[in-house]
């Protein structure tokens, strides 16, 4: 009877091992599939012109989907972890009925800050030139459109914009995003506890500021009048934080992710006053809180959706 319990207990242990490592994500294998209600995740591949890539796309949808429900695009940190980043808003999007699609910039397609913080643009973006300029469909910020257009055919959604969220070095590839792609069909975005950021300066180089790249030629005026937060943890302001760019230029913005998020807001501010321009960007500053990816996903989705 002993060694009959006995392998009982060990076949539900290993039965619950099988079922906690294995990946609950629906797999959509097909190009054509149409995508279902609940987690999965399908591989997308991005030609153009001759630049191909294939990247995991992740992505929620609620069980009351319909075909004007609302995408939010979710941009994982330096960790590459679009799963778990889906995962952190997968209750949201079942409370506020929104689409989470969150895209994995993998170190192998997207190396370094280069390739994924600062999207490509420079093959060395801390040393801009004309000859390290890359062509603009080599830029990870001209995957998000087509990305868009290929999700939606997926699931039948008449969306006409999207939503944006992104933490720390995806907040840095969101505000960017805005910045590189002032066309883009984005209604409104979270940009979450950025290390540092590319201020509106024509008088200070990139990536740091607009100079010496494409952006110095943007329109300020319909920057500011995008609708962007800028979000923060109150707690997010340790100056030794692990991956926390310490420089001459990045001190210039603040010492810490809490200081900079406040310098680039009020510098941005202070910008659309001085033009007599619409603003339309806004300051948070999450109580509570320090990096933490989850907190502020739940917090950014609050802010979009309440």
């Amino acid at each position: 009877m002993k060694n009959a319990l006995r392998f009982l207990y060990v076949a539900l242990c290993s039965s619950f091992l099988f079922l906690s490592c294995s990946d609950p994500d629906n797999v959509v294998s097909q190009e054509n599939e149409t995508l279902e209600a609940g987690s999965g995740f399908y591989r997308y591949n991005y030609q153009d012109a001759g630049t191909s890539r294939e990247m995991k796309v992740y992505y929620h949808i609620p069980m009351d989907v319909s075909p004007s429900t609302q995408i939010l695009f979710v941009f994982h940190g330096g960790g590459r972890n679009a799963r778990d980043y889906r995962n952190a808003m997968v209750s949201k999007s079942d409370r506020y009925s929104f689409i989470v699609i969150a895209p994995e910039f993998s170190t192998a397609n997207f190396p370094g800050g280069d390739g994924y913080n600062l999207g490509n643009v420079f093959s060395d973006g801390d040393n801009p030139t004309p000859e390290s300029l890359n062509p603009e469909n080599e830029w990870a910020f001209s995957i998000i459109e087509p990305l868009f257009d290929d999700f939606k055919e997926k699931l039948d959604n008449t969306s006409s914009t999207y939503d944006v969220y992104g933490h720390s070095a995806g907040g840095q590839f969101a505000h960017r995003l805005l910045m590189f792609q002032p066309d883009l069909r984005m209604d409104q975005m979270v940009a979450s506890a950025s290390g540092w950021y590319t201020v509106p300066n024509n008088q200070v180089s990139f990536p740091y500021g607009f100079a010496d790249s494409p952006l110095n030629s943007i329109s300020i005026s319909s920057l500011l009048s995008r609708k962007l937060t800028i979000q923060v943890g109150a707690n997010d302001n340790d100056p030794n934080a692990s991956s926390l760019r310490r420089n001459a230029e990045a001190d210039a913005q603040g010492t810490n992710r809490k200081d900079r998020a406040e310098y680039f807001f009020e510098y941005a501010e202070d910008l659309a006053a001085r033009n007599n321009v619409i603003f339309n960007w806004r300051f948070v500053i999450q109580p509570n809180a320090d990096h933490d990816y989850i907190l502020a996903s739940q917090n950014a989705a609050d802010l979009l959706y309440q």
